[in-house]
């Protein structure tokens, strides 16, 4: 058994997505923080459990050939699994984990195709979510949490963020200061301000700006609002989302306007989309277009397909393909975003797309009203598939299967549930087709993937 607080010279010889090397002593398997596979550490260890512990690096004996230097200077976020590895070496683990996703749920032979990625490594995220909290010490901080924790690690600067987020962050902090707005503490669920949600578009370049509240009210708006748009004028909404829950969900059901736009507008494969703060928007914008691409293209579309797209969003996926089937139907169980999604259509003169709300789970009575309103039967071609990391409830993916399209087109965040619902279509008569990872997010531990399952 190995003791707490005690060091030890550890091999690492793995590392896991959420960037911890992995290392054995005695037998028993250590997590690492700060190291990497291929170095050889001295380790202090912090937690030991059943079975395994966990440590931090104190320091590199010998370094890993894959080590690389990083521009972040956050210390303990853990947001970015990978980046204190080279590119080429993370672009091998992705790959590495999404083949282990299929092997572990019993498909050693499905092909796993090379990683496609923009080549950008930064400056990414197009969306970011940021905790405020006031520490004992009266200091304000924004930034992520740390690892399995509520501990808010400053992160104002953070590299993956779209450029123009870092100056916005530090005009807050300074406005928050100077107008000493309320900080919520989650201990006692008092205080205010919750979180500071940023949206900005890759191609319009507008940014929307959500201040998350524990009340419906932001002390000194007026001046707060002034000074920001003032600053930056690209800032083209302000919103405030109030949650007065105690709760781990970052933002409640209600939006109120405080200045400009209640959304935002970005143009993604060509297709102009206007997306509320409430939507599911992908958070790499050239990445996406690699990713809904490859989707298309799997999609084998001759322009007389009836394409069924379930979560749907904004209707960023079925809009990208509206003109090459011949009617696209999309099903989003976010009010707001369908919203958009009919909007999206109308805004792009698209006029063989419609949009349900409701949940995609629930398809079968949702498609069912359907063709009670259109009085004909709809039967899909095609189904994309874009659920969020959970993935599909084996009800859904029995009722698509039932439907018996001819394509259903996966695209996942998560290959482990990709992996296990692939392999229940693969049991309901569809043969399953090469993987294509997408690095959606790069330096950290996530892979975007997509794959085509074809019936028999």
């Amino acid at each position: 058994m190995l003791v707490k607080n005690q060091e030890y010279t550890i091999e690492i010889t793995d590392l896991n997505n959420l960037g911890f090397g992995v290392g054995r002593v005695k037998g028993m398997v250590v997590f690492v923080s700060g190291a990497v596979d291929g170095d050889t550490v001295r380790a202090r260890v912090i937690r030991v459990a059943s079975g395994y512990a966990i440590a931090k690096a104190v320091e590199v004996l010998s370094p890993s050939p894959y080590r690389a230097e990083s521009p972040c200077t956050a210390s303990g976020c853990g947001g970015c699994a990978y980046r204190g590895v080279t590119r080429e070496h993370e672009i091998a683990l992705k790959e590495n984990a999404v083949r282990h996703a299929f092997i572990k749920n019993g498909l050693p032979d499905v092909q796993i195709l090379p990683l496609l990625t923009t080549g950008e490594r930064y400056g990414y995220r197009n969306k970011a979510q940021y905790p405020v909290s006031r520490e004992k010490d009266g200091s304000l901080r924004i930034g992520f949490y740390a690892p399995k924790s509520h501990r808010v690690v400053p992160a104002e600067d953070c590299p993956l963020g779209d450029p123009a987020f870092p100056p916005i962050l530090h005009e807050l902090h300074r406005l928050i200061e100077q107008y000493n707005v309320p900080v919520y503490d989650e201990e006692t669920g008092k205080g205010l301000l919750r979180h500071i949600y940023l949206r900005a578009g890759k191609v319009s370049g507008e940014i929307l700006l959500t201040f998350v509240l524990n009340g419906k009210e932001l002390p000194h708006s007026l001046e707060i609002v002034g000074s920001l748009v003032g600053k930056f004028p690209q800032i083209t909404g302000i919103l405030i989302n109030v949650n007065r829950e105690k709760t781990n969900v970052i933002c409640g059901d209600k939006y109120i306007p405080l200045y400009g736009e209640k959304t935002m507008t970005d143009t993604l494969t060509g297709v102009e989309l206007e997306i509320s703060p409430a939507a599911f928007y992908q958070v790499n914008h050239d990445a996406a277009e690699l990713l809904y691409a490859r989707a298309k293209e799997l999609a084998c579309l001759t322009g007389k397909e009836l394409l069924l797209d379930l979560y749907c969003g904004v209707g960023s996926i079925g809009l990208s393909m509206a003109h090459s089937v011949r009617e696209v139907i999309g099903v989003e169980i976010v009010p707001e975003a369908v919203a958009c999604a009919k909007r999206n259509a109308k805004r792009n003169g698209i006029q063989n797309a419609s949009f349900y709300c409701g949940d995609a789970e629930n398809s079968r009575n949702l498609l069912a009203a359907a063709e009670a309103e259109r009085g004909e039967e709809i039967r899909p071609d095609v189904v994309v598939l874009d659920p969020p990391r959970r993935g599909c409830g084996e009800a859904l993916l029995s009722f698509v299967a039932a439907l018996a399209p001819s394509r259903i087109v996966y695209i996942s965040c998560n290959p482990e549930t990709l992996a296990r619902d692939a392999k229940l279509l693969a049991a309901s008569g569809y043969e399953m087709g090469a993987v294509t990872p997408v690095d959606l997010f790069p330096c950290t531990g996530h892979c975007e993937c997509v794959v085509c399952l074809t019936r028999k």
